[in-house]
């Protein structure tokens, strides 16, 4: 068991607790930079999708882990990310400013559907984000002249001070060029979760009547929250375009915004890491699927491909299986893990037990 002995106030409001975890993240750091020196193109595009997805997780984790708030419609957000990125550098603004403006522009967007929206709470928000996805995806229709409409758009080679970041003629520029996106949110993401407004977040998520009694503005803080995670989503939209290519309205459908869910909910909600461990699940398991489905149809003639929806199916049987037997994700399997063996043999077995009894002022909701 490791202990932190803290002599200043530099050292406790370290973004890291000890050198040793800092240098772990700065070794994950320089083995994910060295993927295109030595991993080979099918390995590249994947890792590079895991982290286009790993965005948009966090984007979500900002909503519904660290605020509570449930959302039903985020495949919205990446669309008007995207849709916005590519309209600009058609129009002949290079990438480095109509990037920027597409999270920007869809942070707007949230923020002005979240003066409504957070209002509500539970079912009703989600019903009410789902009413939003489906009000985006008709506008996508309708300004065929700067989206394409039913058609959609080609997304433009990105260059950067002549640099060029072309998916396929470029895999590696466009991979470090993710990398470097996915860093500087993650580094923004933690700091912001340390600050006033982080730990308003937080308030809020756990106990609204709580936050109101010590003078944070409820409605005020959903809705940065709400502002903030469409933008970061509007972000990983952007990317997602340029990763796909060509894209209409149908790549972002209802099952994008599941499949986030899944991304938070199955990587641990309330975690910045669960974000990237969801990542790392949504985009590994269709590649377990069909390996497992080929090997099957070629050593025993069982041919899987003919049932339709298999990955859905597995998809919402992992989900059903981690919000019974571990709602905290696979990060908190790992933390479970981690303090069984730092406290062995002290460790008990209904040491980490959920909570089932509630405030009093939290009942009457």
């Amino acid at each position: 068991m490791r202990t932190v002995f803290k002599t200043s106030y530099d050292t406790d409001i370290d973004l890291h607790e000890h050198w040793f975890r800092r240098g772990r993240y700065l070794a994950l750091l320089v083995f994910m930079m060295s993927l295109p020196f030595w991993a080979d193109e099918y390995f590249l595009a994947e890792a590079t999708n895991t982290l286009i997805w790993s965005l948009a997780g966090m984007g979500l984790m900002v909503l519904v882990g660290h605020t509570g708030q449930p959302s039903l419609g985020h495949a919205a957000f990446l669309s008007i990310g995207a849709y916005t990125d590519v309209a600009l550098m058609n129009a002949g603004v290079p990438f480095l400013v109509s990037f920027p403006i597409a999270g920007i522009f869809a942070g707007v967007v949230g923020a002005i559907v979240a003066i409504p929206a957070v209002r509500m709470s539970g079912i009703y928000l989600a019903i009410a984000t789902l009413a939003l996805f489906v009000i985006v995806e008709e506008i996508v229709i309708l300004l065929e002249p700067i989206t394409g409409g039913v058609g959609g758009l080609f997304a433009p080679a990105i260059e950067i001070f002549g640099i060029p970041f072309e998916r396929y003629a470029y895999l590696g520029n466009f991979y470090w060029l993710v990398l470097a996106v996915v860093v500087i949110i993650c580094w923004g993401y933690a700091n912001l979760m340390r600050s006033p407004t982080g730990r308003s977040f937080l308030a809020v998520r756990d106990s609204e009547v709580s936050a109101r009694a010590l003078g944070i503005n409820v409605t005020r803080t959903r809705a940065l929250a709400f502002g903030l995670s469409a933008g970061v989503t509007g972000l990983a939209g952007a990317l997602m375009g340029h990763f796909i290519g060509f894209f209409n309205y149908e790549l972002f459908s209802i099952f994008i915004s599941i499949n986030l869910l899944l991304v938070v909910t199955i990587g641990g909600l309330g975690f910045i890491q669960g974000a990237f461990l969801g990542a790392v699940l949504i985009t590994a398991v269709p590649q377990v699927i069909a390996i497992l489905r080929d090997g099957l149809n070629a050593t025993a003639g069982i041919d899987l491909g003919a049932i339709p929806g298999l990955d859905t199916i597995i998809f919402s049987l992992l989900l059903i299986v981690f919000i019974i037997y571990e709602p905290q994700g696979l990060y908190g399997r790992w933390l479970k893990i981690r303090t069984w063996f730092e406290i062995f043999p002290l460790a008990r077995r209904d040491m980490f037990r959920r909570q089932k009894s509630y405030l009093k002022t939290e009942r009457s909701k």
